[in-house]
């Protein structure tokens, strides 16, 4: 019953605005959460007083340091999860490269409609110094393609976090401590997007955006069809607030973004202004505001600032740096073993080339299995039993160069380099 009268009260809240209008429910949904979290909104006042001492002290500054050399550049790992009940929701990889590409357009300044920023305003158009790549390695260490699919007998997905929960619908969360985690399926009503604040716990962090604003093809639809709603909802993510501050004349936190009434819809253009911010007005073109998607194209210094000091040590996303998900030598998935003459074990010896130690990754049992190592004459170098688990071999005695695995009657090339 509390998720009908909820699924029903987001369709109710959004049912008098046009279909065009943009609605990340953001702001609704960290309501709700501090609603259930009582102690969400002081770890989010920690977070306030560590932007603005970080601020203060200008240690994690973006764009450029004091010295004038560039900052560090930030990769993100990124697991996007498709929720489909019907096929045409079941989105293709073009489109989801499609977003991530956008995505590392915006966030570089390297949009196309930058040129189209106000002339008052473009000296303030920040390169956040921040990229996005989709997850090379899983939380196990395996290969992966960061995209995962499942098929749903949830009709649409509101705002209770069923989309974040295999158990109900949707699909698990990988470590928020290591991934950018991005949910795409049915989105009730005219919701279009909505991101979990700092602070979260880990299985509900992430954005969740609807299969129709998502990248620049396919299921997405005009006026959300430029892939601003995933800019707009990971700007969230990493720490910025609407550029209005979800009050009137409200405060976003952020020096260079003027003050503004409320939210801009459509495609405005020219000086509007609200707030006494004369002469130059609303900053609607700014990624954080509710303009189209064909008329939004900045992100700000201050912005880039509060981003990219959430990466700071001690700040909320700082783990991300560490994180293995963009692993240039991933394990093999399972399912990437190769197979052998019939009746053979699959098997595949990782790293090769290899160092110190050699692991044997098989789809079979190894145990017991008896293992010779030949040197480039055929002469054997090394004899082993394998024993139980994933077996590894220490290599570090044999001197670099091309040797031959041979297990179960099958032969492999193995590479030594010291």
């Amino acid at each position: 019953m509390k998720r009908l009268l909820l699924a029903l009260w987001v369709v109710c809240l959004y049912a008098e605005k046009a279909d065009a209008q943009r609605n990340c429910v953001t702001h609704g949904y960290l309501q709700q959460e501090e609603a259930r979290d009582a102690s969400l909104t002081a770890r989010l006042d920690r977070f306030e007083q560590f932007f603005r001492q970080l601020h203060t002290d200008r240690l994690f500054s973006p764009v450029v340091n004091g010295t004038g050399t560039e900052v560090q550049l930030i990769r993100i790992p990124v697991v996007v999860h498709v929720l489909y009940n019907t096929p045409g929701q079941n989105i293709s990889n073009a489109q989801i490269r499609s977003q991530i590409d956008v995505l590392n357009r915006d966030f570089r300044k390297l949009n196309a409609d930058t040129g189209f920023v106000p002339a008052a305003f473009k000296h303030l158009a920040a390169d956040c110094r921040i990229e996005f790549r989709l997850a090379t390695t899983d939380p196990s260490g395996r290969a992966t393609s960061g995209i995962l699919r499942r098929s749903t007998g949830i009709r649409f997905f509101g705002m209770d976090d069923r989309i974040k929960s295999t158990a109900q619908g949707g699909d698990d969360a990988w470590d928020a401590g290591s991934y950018l985690n991005i949910w795409v399926g049915p989105l009730a009503g005219y919701m279009i997007g909505y991101c979990s604040p700092l602070g979260i716990s880990k299985d509900k962090d992430g954005v969740a955006i609807t299969y129709t604003a998502f990248g620049t093809m396919g299921t997405a639809a005009a006026p959300f069809n430029k892939g601003r709603t995933a800019t707009h909802e990971i700007g969230h993510w990493l720490g910025l607030r609407h550029i209005w501050g979800d009050d009137y004349c409200g405060n976003d936190e952020v020096d260079d973004t003027p003050p503004q009434r409320n939210s801009t819809s459509g495609c405005p253009s020219g000086i509007i202004t609200t707030c006494n911010n004369a002469p130059y007005g609303n900053m609607y073109m700014n990624f954080m505001d509710f303009t189209d998607d064909a008329c939004m194209n900045l992100f700000t210094r201050g912005q880039s600032e509060r981003m990219r000091n959430t990466f700071a040590p001690g700040g909320p996303r700082n783990s991300i740096l560490s994180s293995n998900g963009l692993s240039d030598n991933p394990l093999p998935a399972p399912g990437d073993l190769p197979q052998n003459d019939a009746g053979a074990i699959g098997i595949l010896t990782y790293p090769n080339p290899a160092r110190d130690i050699v692991s044997l990754l098989s789809d079979g049992n190894l145990e017991g299995k008896t293992i010779i190592i030949y040197n480039h004459l055929g002469m054997p170098v090394m004899k082993t039993i394998l024993s139980k688990g994933t077996p590894q071999l220490s290599v570090r005695h044999l001197q670099s160069g091309m040797y031959f695995l041979r297990i179960d009657n099958v032969t492999h090339k193995l590479v030594i380099c010291h």
